[in-house]
């Protein structure tokens, strides 16, 4: 098994780790923010930095193999909903947000298997993906920044919060606002450039 392909399968690994800090209920906080919210943040970005990295392997190297075009995508599918959930869990995030990414992904992954199936490129992604993957990232690294548990998507909006807080919030919410936008276009895209695969 090549770099790439174990980075990818660190990546997965990494996930049901983030997932169970919670449950550790561990005690203290630091700058304001929970300690359990630093390290879930911390696996969330090292996570998605090998999701940059393997990809950038692969190709400068020519490593790309088949177990690689199935698992990485898979991988960041499972990261990114599944810190999504943790946020939502927390009252962080609402749920329709999560809801949205996971209707999307079932439309691009479906388009993709009748693409393969008929024996047709498969459909690349384009700048309304990119734009979704990135803000992504963003979103839910500046969401896991919950300065006394005030970070709740749209908390700026009532006025009660000052200072790094309010900064914080801001951010958070119009990058994660940002990225549904792109998700919505991103999945039309697919299904607008694939619906003649759909024609018989």
């Amino acid at each position: 098994m090549n770099l790439p392909n174990k980075l990818t399968i660190f990546r997965i690994i990494l996930v049901p780790i983030m997932v169970a800090i919670p449950f550790f209920n561990i005690q203290g906080a630091f700058l304001e923010i929970p300690i359990s919210y630093w390290i879930m943040n911390l696996i969330f970005i090292i996570a998605s930095y090998t999701d940059h990295l393997d990809g950038k392997i692969a190709r400068k190297n020519n490593l790309v193999t088949t177990f690689g075009k199935f698992a990485d995508p898979l991988a960041d599918k499972i990261l990114v909903l599944a810190a999504m959930l943790i946020l939502v869990e927390a009252g962080n995030l609402p749920a329709w947000i999560p809801i949205i990414v996971l209707f999307r992904e079932f439309v691009v992954s479906g388009y993709r298997l009748i693409a393969v199936e008929k024996g047709g490129e498969v459909i690349a992604a384009n700048i309304w993906g990119k734009i979704k993957t990135v803000t992504q990232m963003i979103a839910i690294i500046l969401m896991f920044i919950n300065i006394n548990n005030t970070n709740v998507f749209g908390a700026f909006i009532n006025g009660n919060l000052k200072g790094m807080p309010l900064v914080i919030n801001i951010l958070a919410t119009v990058t994660m606002t940002i990225s549904v936008i792109a998700t919505i276009f991103s999945g039309w895209s697919y299904i607008k450039n694939g619906k003649d695969l759909l024609k018989d």
